[in-house]
């Protein structure tokens, strides 16, 4: 590997576990409005949140080579298939480094897992937007209702926690 390459990577790794561990300013909370983003689908087609006004969203922030974001996957699947009905939308939001696990490969993770929900790509403003200085830890999972409001907030995988949320908005 040539020295500038070296020290790209370098570089980028860094500036990921700063921003993992770091964040950038506060983190939101439940009351207040969840801010929009416009964010690629695989695909490469553009998704808003408040696209999705009206219906209660799950916004699961998550990466691939995460043990305890790839266990709530069969929850978050069974989730959407009891709720899609009844308005709920969930969007998974991959922190995956698009460089290391390209669009396809997580395509492919994707059908293999079973998804059955929307996954987008990660941006820096997303993150800042949605934790702040707050250290990021995954999977972190929002609750927004029908009016765009966050009504729960969920840090890690807690079986079951999630859809007792649920309940209580449907």
């Amino acid at each position: 590997m040539n020295s500038n390459l070296r020290s790209s990577t370098k570089l980028f790794l860094s500036l990921m576990i700063t921003l993992l561990y770091f964040g950038c300013n506060g983190d939101v909370k439940a009351g207040q409005t969840a801010p929009d983003f416009i964010l690629n689908d695989l695909y490469g087609n553009p998704v808003s949140l408040n696209q999705y006004k009206g219906n209660t969203v799950l916004l699961d922030f998550w990466a691939t080579w995460c043990p305890p974001c790839r266990k709530s996957i069969p929850e978050l699947v069974g989730l959407q298939k009891r709720y899609r009905d009844q308005g709920l939308v969930i969007l998974g939001i991959s922190m995956d480094n698009l460089q290391q696990y390209n669009n396809k490969s997580l395509l492919a993770f994707k059908i293999k897992s079973g998804i059955n929900y929307t996954i987008l790509r990660s941006n820096d403003k997303v993150l800042y937007d949605y934790f702040g200085n707050q250290r990021i830890s995954i999977p972190t999972l929002f609750v927004v209702d029908r009016e765009g409001k966050i009504v729960d907030k969920h840090v890690g995988f807690m079986p079951g926690a999630v859809g007792k949320a649920l309940k209580k908005l449907f």
